[in-house]
């Protein structure tokens, strides 16, 4: 092999390594952006999500605050349903106003430092999602849309029904 053979494969060698080079850089600028746009998405979609959390809760406090209004003034239920109301209005705007992040962080404290409460908790709320679910999924109509009225006369029927203050009307014989 001569001296102007070699350099034209060097050469070549060298161009191709630039080609590489600059499609790899392509590859992982595209890469980039579409993990950002997809984390965007994700950031968008957890929000709104965490927003529509935050607005259930809220309506279930009201729904409690309700509850206990309707109960015998000074009562323990009255008392004991008005301080979790105001518990879930807070945990509500808590909800609310701190990111994703924050909250995960604030989940895995409680459960780190109160595992019994956090069980406790997550059954709790399991059997309440369980029973709304129950309750809600004869009223669907397919459309996996809910009016708001219609979602609050539920959230409201669920507390009332466990509600020994809220009797059913009986007409006389």
């Amino acid at each position: 092999m001569n001296n102007d053979s070699m350099t034209d494969t060097n050469s070549a060698f060298k161009e191709a390594g630039a080609t590489i080079g600059s499609v790899a850089s392509d590859i992982k600028v595209a890469a980039v952006n579409k993990f950002d746009q997809a984390m965007t998405e994700a950031r968008s979609k957890a929000d709104d999500a965490k927003a529509d959390v935050a607005s259930d809760v809220k309506d279930v406090a009201e729904a409690l605050r309700r509850a206990s209004e309707e109960l015998r003034g000074g009562s323990a239920q009255e008392r004991t349903l008005g301080s979790i109301a105001g518990t879930l209005a807070d945990v509500s705007d808590q909800i609310r106003d701190k990111d994703l992040g924050e909250i995960v962080r604030m989940v895995s404290k409680v459960a780190r430092q109160n595992p019994m409460l956090f069980l406790g908790g997550a059954a709790l709320l399991g059997f309440a999602a369980s029973r709304y679910a129950k309750a809600s999924g004869n009223q669907n109509n397919g459309s996996g849309m809910q009016s708001k009225a219609n979602y609050k006369s539920q959230v409201s029927a669920f507390v009332d029904e466990g509600n020994p203050n809220v009797q059913p009307v009986h007409s006389a014989p």
